[in-house]
């Protein structure tokens, strides 16, 4: 298997920890969708990373579907839970730290454009996200230790990937200043080998 992924896509980042995680072997091929001579439409007709390049040539894309697929081939760490209410309320959570992901990479991408071609409603309406969709995070957490309350899982995992993107991208949102659950949670995150083998290069 290989994985096509940018270094500093949060998506590509949990998809990374999974394969930790799992403990299961893949090439990592670097490539960006903005790159001018990028090959990511040749494996990804949407034109995004990660996609997870299966032996037998089969692709798979976006990172929900090819973290799904990773717990299903290894029985090693299960991150999505059997049960259906745990697994559902898992699911939500990476569907709300993954949003936040797409109001943050929006955010960026817009900010590229001239300043003049810039829309100061749909940079709010995106920051808007991201301010409450961090303040449900911190709720739903609460005094945890673990976001699903019942140990380790892609929540966390999720979780952990929207808050560091925010930091690296973001650092104007000052969520570690409002969100003491949240920065245990993630302090607690970064020391795991898998969190901290796959931090964007300095820089990046």
């Amino acid at each position: 298997m290989k994985l096509i992924a940018s270094l500093t896509s949060p998506y590509a980042r949990k998809v990374r920890i999974a394969l930790v995680e799992k403990k299961i072997e893949c090439d990592l091929v670097e490539d960006s969708p903005w790159a001018e001579e990028t090959t990511v439409p040749d494996y990804n007709p949407l034109g995004k990373v990660p996609v997870l390049v299966l032996d037998d040539g089969t692709t798979l894309f976006d990172s929900r579907v090819i973290v799904e697929y990773l717990d299903t081939v290894s029985p090693v760490s299960r991150l999505i839970p059997e049960p259906n209410r745990q697994r559902i309320l898992v699911k939500r959570w990476e569907a709300l730290a993954d949003g936040i992901c797409d109001a943050a990479v929006t955010i960026v991408l817009e900010r590229k454009r001239q300043v003049k071609q810039q829309s100061k409603d749909w940079l709010e309406r995106q920051q808007r996200k991201i301010d409450l969709g961090v303040e449900e995070l911190s709720q739903h957490l609460g005094d945890r230790s673990w976001c699903n309350g019942e140990g380790y899982s892609l929540a966390d995992i999720a979780t952990g990937c929207a808050l560091a993107y925010l930091d690296l991208r973001h650092p104007d949102v000052d969520w570690r200043g409002n969100y003491a659950n949240l920065v245990k949670l993630a302090d607690k995150l970064a020391k795991r080998p898998s969190f901290a083998e796959t931090v964007p290069p300095a820089g990046a």
